[in-house]
């Protein structure tokens, strides 16, 4: 199967915005108000679903949310689709979904991440479709970081696109101190590297998500990567930990290295977590227990899940990264098929 990428996304395009996990309620409403109005602003035509409600765990029933996604993701009309945030249960949709007709459909970005990925990785290995691990909608008016770029930059793009280790290590502000904020509350500093010390350089397809929601695809007819890379090739693998503790998170490593994920990895990317530590075992303590055996480099502390800001990375684009003393980069290469550059 192809991987097939949209077509770059312009101002006066069509911005879906669905919730296929968790709704909207509460204060957060505001805030969401605020990034669809944020989007209108700089020249979208946004479109709210139905399923939005945020009074449960999840926005609507699993039907009815599966149902509209795949309609997004299949009107000619809609050039990307957004979710407010992630949420928990996500899985329940993945098997309802419409693979064929979207995959017989021209391509529509869809951007998330933490929940967002449980169904963004099926829809890469089951209908081809390139997708952006990046901002939710709630994420999106805040301003990037040097070094980084935004995820509507990246559904810009045609060619490639190159982002460097930002330093910043920051926080959201939370909806009831300020639902319109637009600058990320600075926490700190942080680099990427390499597990065990010196350098690394490699390339290959980006596959990958939130461990603690696509460890559970393993196994699985819509978490099958090694199919994926028997016709694709080298992959980039890149997790991220949410919250599952430190000796949760190395059993599900574990997991997904028995489960062959790591088989046709040229590296792996692990993002910076807030995720807890145990007595005596750290997160990286994890990472190096389960991967630390793999004959490939894993890059430590990229900004690519729960602790922001966020560096949008493309499943299904071919990348580069690259850490070697001060330079300290990624690059994808995002090219629209029939689409010249």
């Amino acid at each position: 199967m192809s991987i097939r990428v949209p077509r770059p996304l312009r101002p006066g395009d069509r911005i879906g915005v669905t919730s296929p996990s968790s709704g909207v309620g509460g204060e957060a409403a505001a805030r969401i108000d605020f990034c669809v109005d944020w989007l209108s602003r700089h020249g979208y035509d946004v479109v709210v679903g139905a399923c939005m409600d945020g009074t449960r765990h999840v926005s609507a029933p699993k039907e009815q949310r599966a149902a509209e996604l795949t309609a997004m993701l299949t009107d000619p009309d809609v050039r990307a689709v957004v979710p407010p945030w992630g949420g928990e249960t996500g899985i329940d949709l993945i098997d309802l979904l419409d693979y064929d007709a979207i995959a017989a459909a021209e391509p529509t970005w869809l951007v998330g991440y933490s929940d967002s990925s449980t169904y963004m990785l099926p829809l890469l290995l089951r209908a081809g479709l390139a997708t952006i691990h990046g901002d939710n909608l709630a994420d999106t008016p805040y301003v990037v970081p040097d070094g980084l770029v935004h995820w509507l930059d990246v559904a810009h793009a045609l060619g490639p696109v190159t982002q460097r280790d930002s330093g910043l290590v920051a926080d959201w502000v939370p909806f009831e101190e300020d639902s319109r904020a637009t600058s990320w509350k600075r926490v700190g500093t942080g680099v990427w590297s390499v597990l065990g010390g010196g350098s690394a350089a490699a390339s290959g397809i980006l596959v990958g998500g939130c461990l603690d929601t696509v460890a559970s695809l393993a196994g699985t007819p819509y978490g099958d990567v090694p199919a994926f890379a028997a016709e694709h090739g080298d992959l980039l693998v890149f997790l991220e930990a949410c919250e599952y503790g430190a000796f949760d998170v190395c059993r599900m490593l574990h997991g997904l290295r028995l489960a062959g994920r790591f088989d046709s990895a040229a590296a792996v990317l692990i993002g910076r977590t807030a995720a807890p530590d145990a007595a005596g075992f750290t997160q990286r303590d994890a990472v190096a227990d389960a991967l630390g055996s793999l004959d490939v480099p894993v890059v430590l502390d990229l900004e690519i899940g729960h602790v922001p800001p966020h560096l949008p990375l493309v499943l299904g684009a071919r990348a580069e990264v690259v850490v070697d003393g001060d330079r300290r980069e990624i690059t994808q290469w995002i090219q629209p098929q029939g689409v010249e550059q």
